[in-house]
């Protein structure tokens, strides 16, 4: 893998041309314009060499807006449905991300985890820039939750440091089944790079990567400034729409 300092170009890709107009002279400016952001800290992302930027999530545009202000190019993992969709709008959809900088990831099934962890791995081993969101599905209600472990994983095996990065505002411009963002001005705050080396070797460990992950998303929290619930995002939605699905039930018996 390469070292957490190491410097090298990063190759080109088809989709290269592509990245550098959507972020130049197509959504780059626009979003700027839309958001306003406010940045802090963004001398903390390395200008060479692989790192991991692992972040809140809490709006679709969370996607385009970090490329728009970095520096480098950084590449996400995203779920697959948005590279599935039906349709014409699913082809052009899946051209978009794919070009932006996007992988597909199927978070279904046993091995959906270890897929993301190989493709994260991929993209470190380039050398380049790896965008992660450890709570690993938006938050449904502003809140940060728990991290799931994959990005210790690829962080110990990688031998990389971690950025933290919160968004802040996003959620209020663009909550879940919001199309278009409300025009307001948004914060993005990096913080300092943590470094992992001491546990190297000790990816199979199961405290460890727990406790990597928790110093991760605490890092998180201490920039974005989120109430904090210790419980998987994902979770916590099933149970919500259970919830509603049960309370539909009970009117339509009483109705």
């Amino acid at each position: 893998m390469c070292p957490a300092g190491a410097a090298g170009p990063e190759p080109p890709t088809e989709g290269a041309v592509f990245y550098h107009l959507l972020k130049y002279v197509l959504l780059g400016p626009l979003l700027r314009l839309v958001f306003r952001p406010r940045i802090e800290g963004l001398d903390h992302v390395p200008e060479s060499g692989a790192a991991i930027v692992a972040g809140n999530h809490l709006s679709f545009s969370d996607h385009f807006l970090m490329p728009a202000i970095l520096k480098r190019r950084i590449t996400f993992l995203a779920k697959a449905e948005y590279f599935t969709g039906p349709g014409v709008k699913g082809r052009l959809t899946a051209f978009f991300f794919r070009n932006a900088g996007q992988i597909p990831v199927d978070r279904s099934g046993k091995e959906a985890g270890q897929a993301a962890i190989r493709e994260g791995l991929g993209v470190l081993d380039r050398g380049e820039l790896l965008g992660i969101y450890p709570e690993g599905t938006r938050s449904h209600d502003g809140r940060l939750y728990k991290g799931k472990v994959g990005v210790a994983v690829m962080a110990l095996r990688a031998g990389v440091p971690v950025v933290p990065c919160a968004m802040i505002g996003t959620f209020e411009a663009q909550p879940p089944g919001r199309k278009l963002p409300r025009a307001r001005r948004i914060d993005i705050r990096f913080g300092a790079p943590l470094d992992f080396s001491r546990y190297a070797g000790m990816e199979n460990e199961k405290a460890i990567l727990r406790a990597v992950t928790d110093e991760i998303m605490y890092a998180i929290l201490s920039l974005s400034e989120q109430e904090y619930v210790d419980e998987y995002a994902a979770v916590v939605k099933e149970a919500a729409a259970a919830e509603r699905k049960e309370q539909g039930h009970r009117r339509a018996r009483l109705g």
